[in-house]
């Protein structure tokens, strides 16, 4: 039977690229998973009261790092789904592999272009504005409806649980977790130091 959850991303957060990339590598051996892959801006997370939306603000001004790595992200998920995967994980190793700033144009572009996108009809869906306005409308529905706080967190239904898995590629750990937001009984589950 297939298991639909979504997970949340933003570029700049190592444990949201190993929960992410785990599952994209879980979808492509063949998981009988559906995912919705749903952005979140923690540059939004920590705007205080009072000040501007950072979708509202202009590109690259102060408090606005990761809009447009996710901005492309959004635009290659809802444009290009055949490639999302391929430049999902790209982005997320580039940012932390190889430490690129991913709100760079000429990287995005790169990036897309290794990820079997032409960069250029990328780029034009994101100056159209469409990418901005879903984040901004799906962020939102995140904290509104889950109140996400955080990146990855995993959401089954109305069920929803940050996490940070501490090691790539072992799709167990997300078949855990999976397993775990059915256990309703339990709210946290913090260690106090971190596992070595």
């Amino acid at each position: 039977m297939t298991r639909s959850f979504t997970i949340t991303f933003d570029y700049l957060c190592p444990f949201a690229r190993i929960g992410n990339e785990t599952v994209v590598e879980a979808l492509d051996a063949g998981a009988d998973w559906e995912v919705r892959f749903l952005p979140f801006s923690l540059a939004q997370a920590h705007v205080e009261d009072g000040e501007a939306d950072v979708w509202d603000r202009e590109p690259g001004s102060p408090g606005t790092r990761g809009m447009t790595a996710l901005q492309w992200g959004v635009a290659v998920r809802d444009h290009f789904p055949e490639r999302f995967n391929a430049f999902h994980v790209a982005l997320f190793d580039a940012r932390h592999s190889g430490a690129a700033d991913v709100d760079d144009l000429t990287v995005l572009a790169e990036l897309a272009r290794t990820a079997g996108l032409d960069p250029e009809a990328v780029g034009a869906v994101v100056a159209g504005g469409s990418p901005l306005a879903t984040l901004a409308a799906e962020h939102r529905e995140a904290v509104e409806r889950w109140a996400v706080f955080g990146v990855p967190t995993f959401i089954v239904g109305e069920e929803a649980v940050f996490v940070r898995l501490m090691e790539r590629h072992n799709v167990e750990d997300v078949r855990s977790v999976l397993a775990m937001l059915e256990w309703t009984r339990l709210n946290e589950f913090k260690r106090t130091t971190i596992p070595r």
